[in-house]
């Protein structure tokens, strides 16, 4: 009995099974005693009986039912044995996710191109220098003689005072300068501690260990609820997709990009799969740099290959 193994399915099934017996008998049961009522047992027993009054103190002793009660309990108590057995060999069994091998290696280095800009015009060209031209001796003026002009003043000389400048009004200050955009936080690509996977902080692990079992936590996670799509299935696209994201200060993911897709759907997989740690409220454990958490970019490698 102690392989005995059954599942949720099965144990329905055995259920209901028992439960459809149980109203078999009891139909066939009724069935029996109302024939055996319909047998004229009243003008049996009308002329009186040759049993003694103790065993026929009930009226119909053929249609007696509580004759049948040990049958009836040894019967409910085997059924009840074989309900509690089928319970407690009752088995969930988990869902098998097949991970491809080295899920968190690169087959080869990820190379990303830097974003392509336009390129900025030409500065213009100098000006040319400028052409010095010499005057002909002919075009040139004799200066002119200085007159010198009288300009002593005598007592007697009335000097008028010039006019009193008038005042212009102050120009109004120009606007204060536009308050500085707020300084967005450093996105680290390596730190300290790394960003990881939640579901392994209560075990009591080292560093490494940790780092091992966080690593798996998320392998399961991703391949779990990756689901291969219909085109690239069918068409045999395998391959490793790229999916780059942000770990923020409080374990959520932002900014998911693809690094690299090869197409067919699986890139917008890799992509969906990502995101559903925030649907479902997963939060990371945020990297750290000298003991502060801080914005890490993490690089997550999800490979497509058919079993």
């Amino acid at each position: 009995m102690s392989d005995l193994a059954i599942t949720g399915g099965g144990l329905l099934g055995a259920s209901i099974g028992i439960f459809v017996l149980i109203l078999g008998i009891i139909f066939v049961m009724r069935r029996v005693l109302a024939g055996r009522a319909d047998s004229g047992l009243a003008q049996k027993y009308e002329s009186g009986s040759s049993e003694s009054s103790l065993a026929a103190r009930n009226k119909y002793p053929e249609v007696n039912a509580f004759k049948w009660s040990g049958t009836f309990f040894n019967v409910a108590l085997a059924v009840s044995t074989l309900l509690i057995v089928l319970a407690f060999s009752w088995t969930q069994y988990e869902d098998k996710v097949f991970i491809p091998d080295d899920a968190l290696e690169f087959d080869e280095e990820l190379i990303q191109e830097p974003p392509r800009t336009a390129e900025p015009p030409p500065p213009p060209p100098p000006p040319p220098p400028p052409v010095i031209e010499e005057v002909p001796e002919e075009e040139i003026e004799e200066e002119e003689e200085i007159s010198f002009v009288d300009q002593t003043i005598e007592e007697e000389t009335i000097v008028e005072a010039p006019p009193a400048p008038v005042k212009k009004a102050a120009p109004p200050p120009p606007p204060p300068p536009p308050p500085p955009a707020p300084k967005e936080e450093e996105i680290f690509r390596v730190v300290e501690d790394m960003p990881r996977f939640p579901g392994c902080e209560d075990q009591g692990l080292n560093k490494a260990e940790l780092k091992k079992c966080a690593e798996g936590k998320m392998v399961e996670f991703l391949y779990k609820n990756l689901k291969y799509p219909a085109i690239a299935r069918e068409n045999g696209v395998e391959g490793m997709c790229v999916v780059q994201f942000t770990v923020e200060k409080d374990g959520t993911v932002t900014d998911a990009q693809l690094a690299r897709d090869i197409g067919a759907g699986c890139g917008q997989e890799s992509l969906r799969v990502v995101e559903m740690m925030n649907t479902q409220g997963i939060k990371w454990i945020p990297g750290k740099q000298r003991g502060n958490s801080v914005r890490v970019r993490f690089t997550l490698p999800v490979k497509f290959k058919l079993q």
